[in-house]
C-alpha cells in the first residue's frame, strides 16, 4: 500500500519519533509504514487520518493505483 505519511509528517515539521508518541506507537512502526513494510491497522489508519485532518483514501492507496 502507497502512503502519504512521511510527506504530511514532514510539513508538520514532526520527526518519525513526534508521530509514534502522537498514534502511541513505536518509531520502528512510522518507519515501517511510511516505507510500505507495515499496512496499518484499520483503526491505527484512521488514527492517523484523524491526527493529519484528512480522509483516509488521502492517505493510504492500493500499491496499484494510479496517478
Amino acid at each position: 500500500m502507497k502512503n502519504q505519511v512521511r510527506d504530511l509528517r514532514g510539513e508538520q515539521g514532526w520527526s518519525q519519533a513526534d508521530l509514534a508518541e502522537r498514534l502511541d506507537v513505536s518509531r520502528q512502526t512510522v518507519n515501517a509504514i511510511e516505507t510500505g513494510k507495515y499496512d496499518p491497522s484499520l483503526p491505527l489508519a484512521f488514527k492517523i487520518a484523524r491526527l493529519f485532518g484528512r480522509p483516509i483514501e488521502a492517505i493510504f492507496q492500493p500499491a496499484d493505483a494510479e496517478g
